[in-house]
């Protein structure tokens, strides 16, 4: 019996002890939430001034590590065109104006403005650790006093200036599960999760960024727009005790990474709770991951290098971006 065989058997019996106990996991109360957010705090681990939260995961080294996996030289986008239509999911569209142009004008020069309220369902963006309070609070024990009418002094998105570089690993349940997409509403618990890792042989890290495609933009492609009122496919909270064992950097998804309706009385959002405001986790919303989904199974893997930089506005609570998979 080989060590690499000992090594396959051990991760598969912890999973399935893992899956065992999670599967017991699944009636959550507000309280429990609450207990969760003191167990999984990151708050004072990386110093009580620190406010890049789970981002110190990504060190220079596992920065190195990531751009070794960069072998076809493909890139892949999985930010989705700015929606300019209003919509079910898009009740704020993204506002192109054009100040000038070449059609019946004499200028020289082409230029325009782009205004978008970029928080939602629907817009592609990272929100900051200080787009979240809980109990008068934000991550790491800042006030929420931080936040003016003026921006926030604490936690702001300019802190991320010098963007992400690391490993991103593709959590496809759709592909998981044998079908296109997952309807509105369908939870995600975390022994999928550790069914994903043991089918692909991936490995969820520290630093690593995990999306979780849910399948969102194929079936808005097939069956048009819906509102958030309709539910969203997404984690249940179960998973957060997945994600902090993980140690990740962020969590992207291509909704809101929380299944809508949560399922949990009184917590509307437990994952974006136990992520931004527990563990420092920052978060892509709308990722459109269906082009990646694409390239992952051309190229047979679904570990990558993933880029991106927000708009570093000191006192914005998050930034419309443009994540880039490169394989």
């Amino acid at each position: 019996m080989t060590y690499r065989f000992l090594l396959l058997l051990v991760f598969v019996f912890s999973s399935l002890a893992g899956s065992s106990l999670n599967a017991q996991v699944r009636d959550l109360t507000a309280d429990d939430i609450d207990a969760w957010v003191k167990e999984l705090s990151n708050w004072g681990r990386w110093g009580k001034n620190d406010q890049l939260g789970a981002l110190n995961l990504i060190t220079p080294k596992k920065r190195v590590q990531a751009a070794q996996l960069v072998k076809e030289g493909i890139s892949v986008s999985l930010s989705v065109i700015a929606q300019t239509e209003e919509a079910p999911d898009n009740p704020q569209p993204f506002v192109h104006t054009m100040l000038n142009w070449g059609k019946g004008t004499d200028s020289q020069w082409a230029s325009d403005n782009f205004n978008v309220s970029y928080h939602g369902l629907v817009h592609t963006h990272m929100d900051s650790l200080c787009h979240l309070f809980y109990k008068d609070k934000l991550y790491n024990g800042f006030s929420r006093n931080d936040i003016t009418e003026t921006g926030a002094n604490k936690l702001s998105i300019h802190n991320v200036k010098n963007g992400i570089l690391t490993r991103g690993i593709l959590v496809d349940i759709p592909e998981l599960r044998g079908v296109d997409y997952l309807e509105p509403g369908t939870p995600i618990y975390p022994e999928e999760l550790e069914r994903w890792e043991m089918r692909t042989g991936v490995k969820v890290e520290a630093g690593d960024v995990v999306f979780i495609r849910t399948g969102r933009f194929a079936r808005r492609e097939e069956k048009g727009p819906w509102s958030e009122k309709d539910g969203m496919a997404g984690l249940h909270a179960s998973c957060a005790k997945w994600i902090h064992n993980r140690d990740i950097a962020m969590l992207g998804s291509d909704a809101a990474s929380d299944v809508i309706p949560s399922g949990v009385a009184g917590i509307d959002f437990p994952i974006h709770l136990l992520t931004i405001h527990a563990m420092g986790i920052h978060i892509f919303d709308n990722c459109d991951l269906e082009a990646l989904h694409a390239q992952c199974k051309k190229s047979k893997r679904w570990h990558f290098l993933i880029q991106s930089a927000p708009i570093p506005v000191k006192g914005g609570t998050g930034s419309p971006l443009n994540p880039i998979a490169t394989f």
